[in-house]
């Protein structure tokens, strides 16, 4: 008498469906865990960027900028304040120069690799440095602008600080294994100050009426 043959095998089954089972909940693993990956990236290249864009400014440009370099200062025969005024050119220059050392600098990140514990996307303290490493890599993109910007602040009884800032704004692209994301970059670094006694002339010509002289370069 023939058998007659079986139609299916119980362990091809079995092992289908664990297949199955387990590829699904991969995939709504990836689905919930890709956010908080992608903001845990974007959040370390950031600091990545601006620690390497507040580095180059601090040891390229800032170290030879004085302030008397920048703003003209006019005093009276009391030697009151009675004009402080932009030196334009210097200041753009130094936005050019600015914009140069930074693309530099962030041209030296480019491919620049770090590493995730897939642990640090769940939340828990007790995890964070375990379980496998997820790869990011930086890719910088886009322009990089400067903007001088000057504020008058309170330094004490009848003292005025006047500082003068470089803010710049730059973008990153980190890639994630199938995803990848752009990173805005800002840093604000101080590069001049002088203390003014007595009133804020009345005669003060701002950087572009508090704007800022801008420069963007690629």
């Amino acid at each position: 008498m023939l058998r007659q043959p079986r139609l299916f095998n119980p362990l091809v089954v079995v092992l289908g469906c664990i297949i199955v089972s387990l590829l699904t909940t991969f995939a709504i693993v990836e689905k919930n865990l890709r956010p908080t990956i992608q903001a845990i990236s974007k959040a370390q290249a950031e600091q990545i960027a601006v620690e390497s864009i507040q580095d180059a400014v601090n040891e390229k440009v800032a170290k030879v900028v004085e302030y008397k370099d920048l703003i003209f200062v006019r005093t009276d025969s009391r030697g009151r304040v009675v004009l402080m005024q932009p030196n334009t050119v210097k200041i753009n220059s130094l936005a050019a120069d600015t914009t140069l050392e930074v693309q530099k600098a962030l041209k030296k990140l480019e491919g620049k690799v770090f590493k995730i514990p897939l642990g640090q996307t769940l939340g828990s303290q007790l995890l964070a440095s375990y379980g496998p490493k997820i790869k990011v890599t930086i890719v910088p993109i886009g322009t990089v602008k400067v903007i001088v910007e000057d504020k008058f602040e309170q330094a004490g009884i009848n003292q005025t600080r006047h500082r003068l800032y470089l803010n710049i704004f730059s973008k990153v692209k980190i890639v994630i294994p199938l995803v990848s994301d752009s990173v805005e970059v800002s840093s604000q670094v101080p590069i001049a100050e002088t203390i003014i006694v007595g009133e804020v002339p009345g005669t003060y010509l701002n950087l572009t009426l508090g704007k800022g002289l801008e420069l963007i370069g690629k």
